[in-house]
């Protein structure tokens, strides 16, 4: 391919509302255009580099046993009303009326149609298991669409479904789908974690997510240092500290003081000149529909998660006030756990305390002085709260670590979640019923292209991994109007291309610098320079991007030497994949 021929609009500035580096160098690369608010178009270099990591999912997926197809993006609501998740995520689906007033939504996923589909289809425990997927765009009616192609309103995903006739077909299908994920984001050259997950709205017990490490992360990573426990935060288990001194026997009853207008923890704070882990915070939810409440030191953020496990309901919204208080009897802002008639739960950084300050359960009250266990029972103490760095791990009780990180792919053991809902049955050997066991597995095929970029850049552009760049050499005649540069530049092309080796060259005609810094900008590996001096001195300038300087070979022997090269580093990726593929094996004991 030649630059004159192709679009590639780079960009000198930074774009005033691209704040993300994946988001601005996508822009100044010209490989994007934004259409519309969570709208981007493609253009050719950039979509290149988004089939690259198509390609790459879809060997892996296939080698994995998957099989592909493609179901419609446009979904009936009877549908997403059928499975119970209408109600939970409407809010998120892109809604409209055809045909007169039939309901649909355009899909930002396919748990619900894909199982519509295997009921209709599989019908014996012969058919399992199977699993299917797609590489399909996704729309979702995201209010707050930010970090260019890290969270849109359309998008690119690969989704994978399977089904199996008992727990141990799931588990099989389940690692299966893990390994090849791992060896997707092996293959990208993306520094990955994998941390346990909570499953959300899409159900299910067990998950496990794949996170890059990211400072504009959207989602935050839990890390043991030591033994290597990883979670996300939702998830992230604490673990024990030493056990609390006795409390003395003799302790003072509580006092009740007069708060005026101290709602919130930081106005009780300053009023009582107390420090915020003194307090603890009364939070009261709908669990399922009935009133609960979490009380959590007031230093720490309720984890809306484990509330909703320690309860063991299905949802989890937090009450306003007015239900607040027929629930109580008291106002929010003053709730505590003396006296309070509805199911309590208190995590065990407040059950440890000696003595705290609660809401005394009347407006511009509270209590100092409350003993946990004397004045409010302790018979369901939990981990309720998000777990900070510094934490003990829940594995080997070495201080954790919390750091930012981008979600690149999510895989969960949904278990009978939609099966049951919308009766996707088989007949088992007994000739009996059963609803089918799922697993839903999930890519986002946008945030690799991304996360690439966040991971993989410096000041002057992009450094993208040989396997997703939009071609593999760059080769810049300085001076396009000498023939012998030309010649030069051609012959290697051609000689480059029948290697099958992507190959561009920047044959406009422009000043050096120019060309130079367009070559850091788009980030394509290997950076080949043509020019008079090198080649009346019979040499090639040859350089890397991610290298600090760049070397010269002969001009005779540059393009075997290129090859070589090239073959070379795809060899060395294919390597270590495989290396990390064993290791991955030795250390599940296979």
């Amino acid at each position: 391919m030649r630059w004159s021929k192709a679009l590639i609009p780079t960009l000198k500035e930074t774009p005033a509302d691209a704040v993300a580096t994946s988001h601005i160098l996508l822009l100044r690369a010209g490989m994007i255009r934004q259409l519309g608010a969570g709208a981007y178009t493609y253009l050719p270099l950039g979509f290149r580099v988004l089939h690259k990591v198509v390609t790459v999912i879809r060997e892996e997926m296939d080698a994995s046993g998957a099989l592909e197809l493609l179901m419609p993006a446009l979904q009936p609501i009877e549908l997403w009303k059928e499975s119970g998740r209408y109600e939970t995520l409407r809010e998120l689906l892109m809604q409209l009326t055809v045909g007169g007033n039939q309901p649909m939504a355009l899909g930002p996923t396919h748990e619900e149609v894909v199982t519509e589909l295997v009921r209709a289809l599989v019908r014996s425990y012969k058919q399992l298991p199977v699993t299917l997927y797609q590489i399909q765009t996704k729309f979702r009616d995201e209010p707050r669409p930010r970090f260019g192609v890290l969270r849109t309103r359309e998008f690119l995903m690969k989704d994978a479904y399977s089904f199996d006739a008992d727990l141990e077909q799931l588990n099989a299908s389940y690692d299966a789908m893990y390994e090849a994920y791992c060896r997707i984001f092996d293959r990208c050259g993306l520094p990955y974690v994998v941390v346990e997950a909570e499953s959300g709205p899409i159900g299910g017990d067990v998950s496990h997510e794949f996170m890059v490490p990211c400072t504009i992360g959207e989602d935050v990573v839990v890390q043991c240092p030591k033994c290597g426990y990883a979670a996300n935060r939702e998830r992230a288990e604490i673990g024990s500290r030493p056990a609390a001194a006795p409390r003395a026997a003799s302790a003072p009853a509580f006092e009740r003081v007069e708060t005026p207008n101290r709602r919130t923890i930081q106005e009780l704070c300053d009023f009582l000149k107390v420090h915020e882990s003194a307090t603890a915070k009364l939070l009261v939810y709908l669990a399922d529909g009935k009133p609960i409440a979490a009380l959590i030191r007031g230093d720490h953020e309720a984890n809306e998660a484990k509330i909703r496990r320690a309860f063991g309901a299905q949802a989890l919204v937090p009450a306003d006030a007015d239900t607040i208080q027929r629930a109580t009897g008291a106002p929010m802002g003053f709730l505590g756990p003396v006296g309070i008639k509805i199911p309590l739960a208190i995590d065990p950084a407040v059950a440890a305390l000696r003595s705290v300050v609660v809401g005394g359960n009347e407006t511009d009250v509270h209590l100092k002085g409350v003993v946990p266990g004397r004045d409010f029972p302790l018979d369901r103490v939990l981990d309720l709260r998000d777990a900070v760095a510094g934490d003990p791990c829940p594995r080997c009780g070495t201080e954790m670590a919390v750091n930012q990180g981008i979600e690149v792919g999510h895989v969960f053991k949904l278990g009978t979640k939609y099966s049951k809902a919308m009766g996707a049955t088989y007949l088992d050997e007994k000739g009996d019923e059963v609803p089918v066991i799922m697993g839903c597995y999930g890519i986002g095929v946008n945030r690799i292209v991304a996360a690439a970029i966040e991971a993989g850049h410096d000041e002057n552009g992009i450094i993208w991994p040989l396997p997703l760049a939009p071609y593999e050499v760059l080769l810049i005649p300085l001076q396009v109007q000498n023939a012998a540069v030309m010649k030069a530049a051609e012959a290697l092309e051609a000689q480059l291309e029948a290697a099958r080796l992507d190959v561009l060259m920047d044959d406009r005609e422009q000043r050096p610098g120019v060309k130079f810094k367009d070559a850091d900008l788009i980030g394509i590996p290997l950076k080949v320079v043509i020019g008079e001096r090198g080649l009346k001195e019979g040499t090639i300038e040859v350089k890397w991007r991610s290298d600090a300087v760049a070397r010269h070979v002969s001009a005779a022997t540059a393009g075997e030497a290129i090859v070589s090269e090239v073959e070379a580093t795809r060899k060395a990726l294919a390597t270590q994949c495989t290396e990390r593929q064993i290791a991955r094996a030795a250390a599940r004991g296979r």
